[in-house]
């Protein structure tokens, strides 16, 4: 980036990822609140586990994941695939993959779901389609679709700064652990 002077592939990066880190500490205010299970839980090993249902693993692909959306996308931002403009096309379509990717990971028992909205029902998979990811990958279409990099880093800033205070506030001064 710095050579070409193009952050956008950072930001497509750090957006999904910060949007994944926010919808991890809902998930486990979840847990902490009911005291019964987090949304969704990643059992077994790990090189290590950061929160409820996130590990290091998790956290590398949708960091990656930020990556591989923003180069899939077309330069001619009016390109359209399949009747839609190719950058919601893509968000549609790697959503639509994640989706498959955690109900083929649910069923291996890789991913536990405890609650009746987030599951391999019809209505289950609409729920985890829209606020499990088609909102990391909008959020990088719309930060990448800023006019500068300092409205990109705002952005960016504020995603991030949010799950950070959520987090230090109720793990650190309600002294949630989850």
């Amino acid at each position: 980036a710095r050579g070409s002077g193009n952050w956008d592939p950072v930001f497509a990066a750090l957006t999904v990822m910060g949007l994944d880190f926010i919808n991890e500490t809902w998930n486990g205010w979840v847990f902490h609140l009911t005291q019964y299970s987090a949304v969704w839980t990643t059992p077994g090993k790990t090189a290590l586990r950061t929160l409820m249902g996130w590990n290091i693993e998790i956290m590398f692909m949708f960091a990656i994941g930020g990556f591989v959306y923003y180069y899939t996308l077309s330069e001619d931002r009016n390109e359209k695939i399949l009747g839609l403009p190719n950058r919601w096309f893509w968000a549609v379509g790697y959503s639509a993959f994640c989706v498959l990717v955690e109900c083929v990971l649910n069923k291996g028992g890789q991913l536990v779901w405890a609650y009746a909205f987030w599951n391999r029902s019809l209505a289950g998979v609409w729920t985890i389609f829209f606020i499990g990811y088609m909102t990391f990958f909008v959020g990088a279409l719309l930060v990448i679709g800023m006019k500068s990099n300092k409205n990109k880093s705002i952005a960016g800033g504020a995603i991030w700064g949010t799950a950070v205070a959520a987090n230090v506030v109720c793990m650190g001064l309600l002294g949630w652990v989850y």
